[in-house]
């Protein structure tokens, strides 16, 4: 559990949270509980106008749960605290009181999906290719789910868990889950931070009234998204959805040889 970490940076009214892991930046508990308290902490402190979330490497984005920490759930209990981390990120982020800006540099999966929904404005690499895996784990994307159809469609979020394919980081701004699609890392960085340090210059209090504007409607999410992970926590109980996962950590182990 000592793997991975989440940082946070303030600078001139822009908080910047890095979260890493090296399997591909998926987050187990701790980094969902350490980013949790990230964003709380930077909301009341008051000191930032806005949030740069973004993940270290040059791989994924984020890879969305930890298979390894998925397959050690031996319970009920256990899997509805995990997924509940999730809820609990998600929910930070959409009662934070300063706008949220994802740097996507790569590609997103499941979770990480859910955390580019939550966020308030997304900027990604052209190569931030999109997947919700969920549906063939057969947990589901039940607690991201509110987020991603808010930030895409009904429609848009049915045919991402359907059919589970992948899609480009076009279709991310089509859809409106990317605000924006940079051509290159620096482009992706100018624009990340050239909107961060305009909005570093507001008025703290109009954000606030804003960020609660853009979120009305979503006052349920803390008793919804806790719900949906008891759903999950349930279903990754299931032989199919272990079975799945040893296969995937076997063939991820063979083809590292």
């Amino acid at each position: 559990m000592s793997e991975g970490y989440v940082k946070t940076n303030l600078n001139e009214k822009i908080a910047e949270i890095t979260f890493f892991h090296p399997k591909s930046n998926s987050l187990p508990g701790y980094l969902l509980d350490d980013l949790t308290t990230a964003i709380n902490e930077i909301s009341k402190a008051g000191e930032a106008n806005v949030i740069i979330l973004r993940s270290e490497g040059k791989g994924a984005f984020c890879a969305g749960a930890s298979f390894d920490e998925l397959l050690s759930i031996k319970d009920f209990e256990t899997g509805k605290k995990f997924f509940a981390g999730f809820a609990n990120v998600i929910n930070a982020m959409r009662k934070a009181n300063q706008f949220v800006i994802a740097r996507v540099h790569g590609k997103i999966v499941g979770g990480g999906v859910g955390l580019t929904s939550a966020s308030d404005y997304a900027i990604a690499h052209k190569d931030a290719a999109i997947r919700l895996s969920e549906l063939t784990l057969s947990i589901g994307p039940f607690v991201i789910g509110p987020a991603v159809a808010r930030k895409i469609g009904t429609a848009a979020y049915q045919n991402l868990t359907i059919d589970s394919e992948w899609r480009s980081a076009q279709w991310g701004l089509q859809t409106g889950l990317y605000s924006k699609v940079a051509e290159t890392i620096d482009e992706l960085d100018e624009q990340v931070y050239s909107l961060a340090e305009k909005l570093a210059k507001l008025n703290p209090e109009t954000i606030t009234d804003m960020k609660k504007c853009f979120w009305e409607g979503t006052d349920h999410w803390d008793e919804l998204l806790n719900k949906r992970a008891e759903i999950s926590g349930k279903l990754i109980l299931t032989d199919f959805t272990k079975d799945y996962i040893q296969n995937f950590i076997r063939a991820r182990n063979y083809n590292k040889k």
